[in-house]
């Protein structure tokens, strides 16, 4: 089973414009990303996939192999569907979120284990919420698993409502689990995914896998207990810095 990792990345990003290049620590956010999916054994490739000359240009000056696709794509899935079909000896393609530039590799192989199964058609990675400020953050969608540890529902708000309990004490009654960013596909998926219209799910989260859970594929989910840091804005990258 050959698989690609695929790190999408654009410049245009709303909340923070230029993201991938910014400096961390002496490299850019997506030359970090890359360098640890690098690292991953279970990853045949690792490619940048973006739509900006001025990334492009970046991750061929330190090295990295990167794409250019079209700017027209509306998420990240799309630019991978168009980069996988570049690389038809791949049967599994893996989108690494191009905002966390210490995603551990062993998270990445956690998602490709799940294609051990002939059956698993997409897979994702989720962590086990311990707070209650992580429970009732709308940042950080929830997911809601069935007994084969795969996932029925994704949601912005906590995920069952545990009838006659306070909230504070929700956590105690239930295995909370948040999303984490990471997505595996059969190749063949990939391609049948992205011809799905909106759906009515989605919009309502605004989550994008939500269309796939509401067309009836489904996405197999594996568990990590290493946490992962974002960068979505400037103070997402000062906390960083901190911590």
């Amino acid at each position: 089973m050959q698989t690609l990792g695929i790190i999408p990345a654009r410049y245009a990003s709303t909340r923070f414009p230029g993201k991938p290049l910014v400096d961390i620590s002496g490299k850019s956010m997506i030359q970090r990303v890359y360098e640890q999916a690098k690292k991953c054994r279970d990853l045949h490739e690792v490619v940048v996939a973006t739509d900006d000359d001025r990334i492009f240009n970046h991750v061929t000056s330190f090295g990295g192999s990167v794409v250019m696709t079209s700017p027209d794509h509306q998420s990240g899935t799309d630019r991978c569907a168009e980069v996988a079909l570049k690389y038809p000896d791949h049967q599994v393609i893996i989108n690494i979120q191009g905002d966390e530039p210490y995603i551990d590799p062993e998270q990445i192989s956690k998602v490709i284990a799940c294609f051990d199964s002939a059956d698993t058609q997409l897979a994702t990675l989720v962590k086990k919420i311990v707070s209650e400020q992580e429970l009732f953050n709308t940042n950080s969608p929830k997911v809601v698993l069935n007994k084969n540890s795969e996932a029925i529902y994704f949601s912005r708000s906590p995920l069952p409502h545990i009838r006659g309990q306070k909230q504070s004490n929700w956590l105690q009654h239930f295995n909370y689990f948040k999303h984490i960013g990471i997505y595996g596909y059969r190749a063949d998926i990939l391609q049948q995914i992205t011809k799905l219209a909106v759906s009515s799910l989605e919009k309502a989260e605004s989550l994008e896998q939500l269309r796939w859970v509401e067309n009836g594929y489904r996405i197999k989910v594996a568990e990590t207990e290493l946490e992962t840091y974002a960068i979505d804005t400037q103070e997402d990258l000062q906390r960083l810095s901190e911590l």
